[in-house]
């Protein structure tokens, strides 16, 4: 099936929805204005119940099918945070708040889920409840965590859980999916070398934490190189280094912070028990000490198979099945949507964004022309998923 009629008819109303959002990003959870505008419209499409402020910020839409024998209600997700970048698009569009932008497409997904709020309220074409959920905070603030803190799954019932993000590199019009791991686990980890500070001109009075900073940083990358099997993906990247505040002077410490990105439980279970066997013990063969924070972020986002298989079947009726990938290569970067995965069974897609700028980057913008792409892809995910 190629894209709905009525969904090319919204074409340009959501596009300005769109861009009016990215004229307007807030981060985190204080997305009042972009939530504001949500409820605004879902109400004025008739959805049967608008839920504000779950999650802190988040709201949710109910919209009844004609008929309800199923029971069954699933849960359909976009994320509404932008994020801390100056933007140097030199859209007509762009950004009027300074220091923010959405640099990730989140209004994108917004306006897309409300495209097809709009359709699903006027049709009703379906057998159940879709529950369209508008999350804030996925940036790093855990907005889908805090959504299920406050009963997203137990006031709504909701059985399954389908998520979706622009995918710059891959065309418009195409899908990428697979079962498993998506994306990645996105773990931090803080290390203090404390060694014995001194005179920059007397080194061999002191412990120097730089000189141990910099050997262990080549340590730890022996983790993925030679402790894991090839075959096993992970990624271990050290981003900061601090130390020392004067350039005649031997700091008395050194601190240590990066990342670690893995798409398997036992191999994230297995990074953090080797970092807190090799940090302690590496620092002690120079005569220092060391101490070393791990802590866990976003969980792996992981497909179900049978959700990821439906998903795909439907992209295809969208799209065609030659232009859904059905074994995508898994991201190394995260997604809290991972957090509703590991509540219910469901899949996250990756939708064509042609050939724009990389994801969180000052010059990326969403493609309109994906607009009637994904909002067709929600429509026909709802009532193929509740069909009577």
């Amino acid at each position: 099936m190629p894209i709905l009629n009525r969904i090319a008819e919204f074409h340009d109303e959501i596009t300005a929805w769109r861009r009016d959002l990215h004229q307007h990003p807030e981060v985190l959870f204080d997305v009042h204005r972009t939530a504001g505008i949500v409820a605004e419209k879902l109400k004025a499409f008739g959805v049967d119940e608008v839920v504000t402020g779950l999650g802190r910020t988040g709201v949710v839409g109910i919209i009844n099918g004609r008929t309800n024998t199923s029971g069954k209600t699933i849960g359909l997700r976009a994320d509404m945070d932008a994020l801390t970048v100056t933007e140097k698009t030199g859209a007509p569009y762009a950004s009027t708040n300074q220091g923010k932008m959405h640099a990730c497409g989140h209004d994108g997904h917004t306006a897309m889920l409300l495209g097809a709020a709009k359709y699903l309220a006027e049709t009703r074409n379906f057998d159940g409840r879709i529950a369209l959920i508008f999350q804030p905070a996925e940036e790093g603030g855990g907005g889908g965590k805090v959504m299920l803190e406050d009963g997203l799954v137990e006031k709504f019932d909701i059985s399954e859980f389908y998520g979706m993000h622009n995918w710059p590199g891959m065309p418009v019009g195409h899908f990428g999916i697979r079962h498993g791991g998506i994306m990645a686990a996105t773990d931090r980890f803080y290390i203090t070398i404390t060694g014995q500070g001194g005179h920059a001109a007397r080194p061999q009075q002191t412990v120097d934490p730089i000189i141990v900073a910099a050997q262990m940083v080549t340590a730890l990358q022996t983790i993925v190189s030679r402790n894991l099997d090839p075959l096993e993906s992970a990624v271990l990247s050290v981003t900061m280094i601090e130390a020392g505040e004067a350039d005649n002077v031997i700091s008395q410490t050194a601190k240590i912070t990066g990342t670690v990105r893995t798409l398997d439980g036992d191999v994230q279970d297995f990074i953090e028990a080797r970092l807190g066997e090799i940090v302690p013990q590496f620092a002690q063969s120079f005569g220092a000490s060391a101490e070393i924070r791990y802590a866990r972020g976003y969980p792996v986002t992981v497909n179900s198979a049978r959700e990821a298989d439906f998903a795909a079947d439907v992209a295809s009726e969208v799209a065609g099945a030659e232009r859904v990938d059905r074994n995508t290569p898994p991201s190394m970067g995260g997604e809290d949507f991972s957090f509703m995965l590991n509540e219910r069974p469901g899949a996250y897609i990756f939708l064509g964004n042609g050939n724009s700028s990389e994801l969180h980057t000052d010059t990326y913008d969403f493609n309109d022309e994906a607009i009637p792409v994904g909002t067709s892809y929600w429509v026909r995910l709802a009532e193929t998923a509740l069909k009577g």
